[in-house]
């Protein structure tokens, strides 16, 4: 009988490892941390913007633009929502109650109709040829008062032959300023800077109306630059406010109508001494931001109606876009 030999198999390599257990997946608790923590960022500016120094301006140049941290806070949520964090999305809510505190309000229509006295203010720009279109613009508001400010000689011929019949009393402000009105006007003067008048001041007339007197500020501040070298140059700017500020503190009159491009958004920390006195008409009685220029694509409101004094904003809105490159601001009041 044959012996038959078994012979064992020869093994190579290592022996097979017990597989590990797969990785536990991190919960919504413990997934976007890191967005929590831009979003705690982005708080903070918005919480404390007037903490930030005003060197080169900077503490006004964020506030200006504060209004638009609106879109982070949206980008945080969504960002929050595509991640599946809930950590996240608690975070995010956080700036998020702080702009609707600052700017909640803007979201709802305070118009409550029209006045008894409607303003126009607009910068109708030394670029801008379209006289006649306009000149329709301005019309068709149906207002009593307008103030007009960037005209050239050939452009002040223009306005003041084209709203001569509906507008029969004009008063001429700085260099390229101009106020038409339906009711008589008494000049009132320059606010001046250092005993200087230029062209970042603005004039001062008082409009006699049927419902009574209303002193009337219309010009156009000094326009500012933002240069790497220099920061946000607003320096010349925020010298006109200071000036115009205390001519409006020693205001005779009971209603007080201030007008113009003001070259700087009113959230800017440098226009409190005038918002101090005086209640925008936009934040009173008008709906969002009203935001106007540039006219293409408006980001920030630098064109302005406010009041003061025996004067109630009911409505404040923008007119269709003329040929310039800023949107007309128009307001109605309440005696």
């Amino acid at each position: 009988m044959t012996q038959v030999e078994t012979v064992a198999p020869v093994r190579t390599g290592k022996a097979p490892q017990p597989s590990s257990p797969p990785a536990r997946r991190k919960s919504r608790w413990q997934r976007g941390r890191i967005l929590a923590g831009l979003a705690v960022l982005t708080a903070l500016p918005m919480a404390g913007h007037s903490l930030i120094p005003d060197s080169g301006n900077l503490g006004g140049l964020v506030e200006t633009f504060l209004p638009w941290s609106g879109l982070l806070v949206l980008a945080l949520l969504l960002a929050a929502l595509l991640r599946r964090s809930a950590t996240a999305l608690v975070a995010a809510l956080l700036p998020g109650v702080v702009w609707l505190a600052m700017y909640g309000g803007a979201l709802a229509d305070g118009s409550t109709g029209k006045g008894d006295l409607t303003v126009v203010s607009h910068n109708v720009a030394a670029a801008n040829v379209d006289y006649a279109g306009t000149l329709k613009v301005l019309k068709d508001s149906g207002a009593d008062l307008i103030a007009l400010q960037e005209m050239e000689s050939a452009a002040l011929a223009e306005y003041r032959r084209g709203l001569a019949s509906a507008y029969p009393y004009y008063l001429g402000g700085s260099t390229t300023d101009g106020l038409w009105s339906k009711y008589p006007i008494v000049p009132g003067g320059f606010v001046e800077k250092d005993g200087i008048q230029h062209i970042g001041t603005a004039a001062r007339a008082v409009v006699e109306t049927p419902k009574g007197r209303v002193a009337v500020y219309y010009g156009h501040l000094d326009s500012v630059r933002v240069t790497p070298r220099s920061g946000f140059g607003a320096d010349p700017r925020n010298e006109s406010v200071k000036a115009l500020s205390a001519a409006l503190r020693s205001e005779p009159e009971e209603r007080v109508l201030l007008m113009g491009d003001l070259n700087g958004s009113l959230t800017d920390r440098a226009f409190d001494p005038l918002t101090e006195q005086l209640t925008s008409a936009q934040e009173t009685a008008g709906q969002g931001f009203g935001f106007t220029f540039p006219a293409a694509f408006p980001m920030v409101r630098i064109d302005h109606v406010l009041s003061g004094g025996k004067l109630t904003a009911t409505d404040s809105w923008l007119l269709p876009r003329s040929g310039s490159d800023h949107r007309a601001v128009a307001a109605s009041f309440r005696f």
